[in-house]
């Protein structure tokens, strides 16, 4: 048998001897990492964005803003009704003048007595417990008493949200007496002020909570 066609032999543990190492042809030439282009040196570009600059080079300022809205805790009022309606049940000058509370739809508050004057004490029982909860009375418009059958009845609707007409007031009120350069933007029934500096938005939430407005007013959002 030729000698290149000859079995290597076996060795004595019985396996295969071992083969010598090739060498890639790849070896020394250095793998191109990804995103750095062939021969380029250093480390591969950032993928970190870079903040917006102006022309000069200066970052620029980003704004400030938050929201000024209307909201009513539902479940607080409704914890001031049962509260005044307990107490209706259990004083002595409401005794026998068939006065009470109750929730007229999901909407509104009926209220009713045997006389003009006791219909209103029942809301005035009513904005007690509402204030001792937190619950703004600007929340709560109240009517007149109005006689019906022989009893004197009294409603009052819950308001929630900022009308067109609000949200216009009060950004003619920032626009006019607040700090320059403040922004407003109406949005459903909700006011977005933004400014460059947080001081300023301050300014306006003090100049808002000091305005003689006919709606109760929440500020939320702060970002």
């Amino acid at each position: 048998m030729p000698a290149d066609l000859q079995s290597a032999p076996i060795g004595r543990s019985g396996n295969l001897p071992r083969l010598p190492t090739i060498a890639s042809p790849l070896a020394g030439c250095g793998a191109v990492p990804p995103g750095r282009a062939p021969g380029a040196r250093g480390a591969p570009p950032s993928s970190t964005p870079q903040h917006p600059q102006h022309a000069g080079g200066t970052p620029v300022a980003s704004e400030s803003s938050f929201d000024v809205v209307s909201k009513l805790d539902r479940q607080e009022v409704d914890n001031a009704l049962n509260q005044a309606a307990k107490e209706i049940a259990q004083r002595y000058d409401f005794k026998g003048t068939g006065a009470s509370v109750e929730w007229s739809g999901t909407e509104a508050i009926a209220m009713s007595a045997n006389s003009e004057e006791r219909v209103k004490a029942v809301l005035d029982v009513l904005q007690t417990k509402l204030i001792k909860r937190g619950v703004s009375l600007k929340a709560l418009d109240a009517g007149e008493p109005r006689l019906s059958g022989k009893e004197y009845r009294l409603d009052a609707s819950l308001k929630e949200g900022l009308s067109q007409e609000d949200a216009k007031k009060i950004g003619k009120i920032v626009r006019d007496e607040g700090p320059k350069g403040v922004k407003t933007q109406v949005t459903g029934d909700e006011l977005r002020v933004s400014a460059k500096s947080r001081d300023d938005l301050q300014a306006v939430i003090a100049l808002l909570k000091g305005a003689d407005l006919d709606v109760a007013l929440q500020f939320v959002n702060y970002r």
